[in-house]
């Protein structure tokens, strides 16, 4: 009765009212898929199985959600051929290839072997394999982005492997498509592919001629106007598909081609990103279609047998690319977070089955088998990525029968008598890492670099930095790092959960150095410090506040524009300059380069005209004004750096150590005051261990006793002079 009264209501409302209401459906599951922390695939199959004739009843416009369904395939495959980067599976080298290849080959053999035990026919059982060999790149991408893991050596191999999985599937649907739909029972196998082969070359000889010779001054002249070339790239995208389905290949091959066409333009960056929302949207309707015309009584009889693939699909897959990356000699925890990418079948499965119900090939029973396994893989291997780590940690003794004994792919490397002392560790090269490095390098510190972009570990050993491949939460990393010989830890990573994982492998290995960790926020930065951080670092605020000087620099400093010879420049005095810390009177700056100091910006306070006496510090901003060509010359001089090395090591810096009062002292009975520690050696006590006692709030008034061990903290200089007097 509801179900008629809701049709009713539907058929009534027309079917712009019909589509709004499905739209609002899907937008309240995709909001519960958020809370789940699920894949928007699964919750449009639900949306789609909730507006079907099996709840609500709500879809009566049946071709028009097909045809927007066949849409979003067709933009689908044009984004993936668009993005299409060959290179990508070069440069991870043969493991990209031997694994997506490997995996492919294990996963469709055993997936047809259990099909067949099951009793499917020889033809459901072929799709069935096939559908459990592909796995989601669009989920998989998003994951490991969010992750952060996207550009990690695992993310790179499961990107390159995830490509050959593609590529295998856009051939099987030009196979199903042509062959299968084309051969039937008068018709000669050998006739019907010579004649698809013959189409095929010609029409891959088109795209080719077109795409050398037309399309590339088309487009310049279209790159004017952004919305123009969208919109080409859209008709391009459906005129191929349209011209592939008139010769007997599918529509989705033919905008495949013209992803693949355009994707070696300097605009297809930005094409993907503007159609990406437009194929979201369209690839819904696929996904609700397939939910709506699910056949219920079919799928219940499936419900052991996907049970069983999805097992396989989840353990097996993963397994299978344990092994074969294992057995090409790399680490047992690249690999198996390598191998959590494939523990799902993809929306590509589910395209290639129901492309297969519709040429005939299958019937209900087996697409509601395929759907079932989609929808429990993507499920459950959705939290498995999320929950790698921990995983990993559980399963890190069994998983060392998949690595080999010397896994020269990833070499542990013996650094313990390579370098006697190193001043810093940096755990992550990126840009923000990539920045303190360069500094470091500046000021002549001794650093490893740590990080697991192989990009960018090979951008840095290229100028001669110590680095390691590794991943700042994984314990073996600390094994190969020399932390007895450490003096800081620099983590440049913006994860709560790994720098909390780092502080407590460090004080797990008994680190006695430093910790410097960076935060996003100040919550995060007071949760650092309570940890045991020495040092937070706050890139977000720290660079809004010098790009909020420079703004205001250049808003209440800097005059209106003139028609005048002579030019203005803001210079920031960085703290590696010779001239950090000097007077102005003692920059050559006007008697050197003809440049004068019009003013100085100091954390937002500005002062005009500045007098000879006035002090620079590092940071202070410099208004400088003359001649274009000066100009330069003054930013040189200001910002050349500090003494050379030789007498840069001879620089000071501060040291604790513990200074012991002998047992007949003249110190003992006397306060601190009376000691006058300050005065005469220029160090400051900050604790006292007397026995077992420890002191560590020492006061003016506190009394000293004989064979008291002090710890003081001064210049390096003056605690070695007061420790060549011990005992005192």
């Amino acid at each position: 009765m509801l179900d008629s009264l809701l049709t009713n209501f539907f058929v009534e409302g027309g079917v712009f009212f019909e589509m709004a209401v499905i739209l609002g459906l899907a937008a309240a599951m995709g909001l519960l898929g958020q809370k789940l922390r699920q894949p928007l695939i699964v919750m449009f199959l639900a949306a789609g199985i909730l507006s079907g004739p099996a709840v609500l009843g709500i879809i009566e416009s049946y071709e028009q959600i097909e045809l927007l369904a066949h849409m979003g395939i067709a933009f689908l495959l044009f984004i993936v051929g668009l993005r299409l980067d060959l290179n990508l599976i070069r440069t991870t080298g043969p493991v990209a290839l031997a694994t997506g290849l490997g995996q492919i080959i294990f996963t469709s053999v055993i997936g047809f072997g259990i099909a067949l035990l099951f009793g499917l026919p020889f033809m459901s059982a072929a799709y069935v394999s096939v559908a459990l060999t592909f796995s989601s790149t669009i989920i998989i991408v998003k994951l490991l982005s969010d992750k952060k893991e996207i550009d990690s050596l695992h993310g790179q191999i499961a990107v390159g492997f995830l490509i050959v999985q593609d590529i295998a599937a856009i051939l099987a649907l030009v196979l199903l498509t042509t062959l299968g739909s084309r051969i039937g029972a008068e018709e000669s196998v050998w006739l019907v592919s010579s004649i698809i082969a013959f189409k095929g070359i010609g029409f891959l000889t088109a795209v080719w001629f077109m795409t050398a010779y037309l399309i590339p001054g088309l487009l310049k002249r279209l790159a004017d106007s952004q919305e123009l070339l969208v919109l080409f790239a859209v008709a391009w995208a459906i005129l191929l598909g349209g011209v592939a389905e008139l010769l007997g290949f599918s529509k989705e091959v033919g905008a495949f081609l013209a992803g693949v066409s355009l994707a070696s333009s300097n605009y297809r960056d930005m094409i993907a990103g503007r159609l990406t929302s437009l194929r979201d949207f369209l690839l819904l309707f696929f996904f609700i279609d397939l939910g709506a015309r699910l056949n219920w009584q079919a799928v219940g009889s499936q419900i052991n047998a996907s049970i069983w693939f999805s097992l396989f699909v989840l353990l097996g897959n993963p397994l299978i690319v344990l092994v074969i990356m294992g057995l090409m000699g790399y680490r047992r925890r690249t690999s198996f977070l390598a191998g959590l990418t494939v523990a799902q079948i993809s929306e590509f499965s589910l395209i290639v089955a129901a492309l297969g119900l519709s040429l005939g090939h299958i019937t209900q029973q087996d697409m509601g088998l395929i759907t079932l396994v989609g929808v429990v893989t993507i499920c459950v291997s959705t939290y498995m990525i999320l929950y790698s780590a921990q995983l990993y940690r559980f399963l890190e003794r069994p998983l060392k029968l998949f690595e080999r004994q010397n896994p020269h792919r990833e070499p542990l490397m013996d650094i313990s008598e390579t370098m006697a002392c190193v001043d810093v560790i940096v755990m992550g090269l990126g840009g923000y890492g990539s920045g303190i490095a360069a500094q470091l390098m500046a000021r002549k510190k001794t650093f490893i670099g740590v990080d697991f972009d192989p990009a960018a570990l090979e951008r840095w050993r290229s100028q001669g930095v110590f680095c390691i491949y590794g991943d700042m939460a994984d314990p073996e990393i600390l094994e190969q790092l020399p932390l007895t010989k450490t003096r800081w830890v620099v983590s440049t990573v913006r994860s709560k959960e790994l720098s909390m994982a780092l502080m407590n492998l460090l004080k797990h290995k008994r680190f006695n150095g430093k910790v410097a960790l960076t935060a996003i926020n100040e919550m995060e930065a007071d949760l650092y410090q309570k940890t045991g951080a020495q040092v937070v670092f706050r890139p977000f605020s720290d660079a809004a506040e010098q790009a909020a000087d420079a703004l205001t620099d250049a808003m209440d400093i800097l005059p209106d524009d003139r028609d005048l010879p002579i030019s203005f420049r803001e210079i920031r005095i960085n703290p590696g300059s010779i001239f950090a810390g000097q007077t102005v009177r003692n920059i050559p700056l006007r008697s050197e380069t003809n440049v004068s100091i019009l003013a100085v910006s100091r954390r937002g306070a500005v002062s005009y005209s500045p007098d000879p006496d006035f002090q620079i510090f590092p940071g202070d901003r410099l208004i400088i004004v003359g001649l274009p060509t000066e100009l330069k010359e003054a930013e040189t001089l200001l910002n050349r750096q500090e003494v050379p090395p030789d007498e840069a090591n001879a620089l000071d810096q501060f040291n604790i150590d513990e200074i012991r009062l002998a047992p007949d002292s003249p110190l003992d009975g006397k306060t601190l005051a009376e000691a006058q520690f300050r005065q005469k050696y220029d160090v400051m006590v900050v604790g006292i261990r007397r026995a077992e006692e420890q002191i560590l709030k020492t006061g003016p008034a506190q009394r000293l006793q004989a064979d008291d061990h002090l710890l003081v903290i001064g210049s390096s200089k003056n605690v070695a002079a007061l420790k060549r007097q011990e005992p005192l």
